[in-house]
């Protein structure tokens, strides 16, 4: 296994010797991204700007308009946070090709506390006009989201995590924007997830499989723009529907899901697995991870109580 801001340094290390436009701002947390792969493989597609991230962005932004294609390295928490005037105004309202990667995302960050764990970006991120915005959920998709992302003209946010977890998918996988991916079958529970908890869901799911219950999982890396038909498609037919987040219950991928049944009139029942309406805390990460019902042993639990 390897963690998705190793590959993520490594792939685009690999991209910014091909294209000249590639380059990469830092926000001096290079070691800890791992954007410093690019600082010692290709020292002129690096930019060390320290903690500023308002003038991260800012930099980005006039970088963009005149023809590279930026990509920020810094903690999610700080983006969504200091620096969300700044995207609003600079790069979400010009529609920039700038590329917001928000690593140690959620709570796999654990020692660092509630100051620097992000669990609510994809709240944030989602109701920002012409953002588009992913969660890989694990380092071939990383790998595949970064190689994208490096293609696409406009504004994306990646959620990358710190920690590594059991790959589920193959290594010559490819991203295709708004797919929906089908990770298991079975016809007692339907399981929708986004981002390195789909592998947790995955294991859940075989967990309640020893348990006799016969579970679906669904993992959505795109969480906008969504495609409804897909994802309406993947769910059709499921008794109930429960997602899985690494996020606040509030506004994230449970969220999307109620819109969408709403938009189509969808009378399937939905029931949303995340953090509580609450700050985290201070922890490691697995036990953050289960005191939080996110652990495959205790979204288990929650399913079976559930049904």
């Amino acid at each position: 296994m390897t963690a998705q801001r190793s590959v993520w340094g490594e792939t685009l290390a690999r991209l910014s010797v091909t294209d000249e436009r590639v380059i990469v701002l830092d926000g001096d947390l290079a070691t800890s991204t791992k954007a410093d792969t690019v600082a010692k493989q290709n020292p002129k597609a690096f930019v060390q700007v320290g903690i500023a991230e308002q003038n991260l962005v800012g930099m980005a932004f006039g970088l963009a308009t005149i023809g590279y294609r930026p990509w920020l390295s810094t903690f999610g928490v700080f983006l969504t946070n200091r620096a969300l005037d700044q995207i609003r105004m600079l790069v979400s309202q010009t529609k920039v090709p700038v590329r917001l990667c928000a690593a140690y995302s959620g709570l796999l960050n654990g020692s660092s506390g509630k100051t620097h764990q992000d669990i609510e970006d994809l709240a944030i991120m989602r109701a920002m006009p012409n953002m588009t915005v992913l969660a890989p959920a694990d380092e071939h998709e990383a790998r595949a989201v970064t190689e994208w992302a490096a293609g696409f003209d406009g504004p994306v946010y990646i959620r990358y995590a710190r920690d590594a977890v059991a790959p589920v998918f193959d290594a010559d996988y490819e991203f295709e924007l708004g797919a929906v991916h089908t990770l298991r079958r079975g016809g007692d529970v339907t399981l929708v997830s986004t981002g390195v908890q789909a592998s947790r869901v995955l294991e859940a799911a075989e967990l309640l499989a020893a348990a006799g219950v016969d579970a679906q999982v669904v993992h959505l890396p795109t969480l906008k723009p969504l495609e409804d038909a897909r994802v309406l498609a993947a769910l059709e037919g499921a008794p109930i529907v429960v997602s899985v987040e690494e996020h606040t219950e509030i506004g994230g991928l449970g969220g999307l899901l109620a819109e969408m049944f709403a938009r189509h009139d969808v009378s399937t029942p939905l029931r949303v697995l995340g953090l509580a309406d609450a700050w985290s805390e201070s922890a490691p990460n697995d036990f953050l991870l289960d005191k939080y019902g996110l652990s495959p042993e205790r979204v288990a639990e929650r399913v079976r109580a559930l049904l």
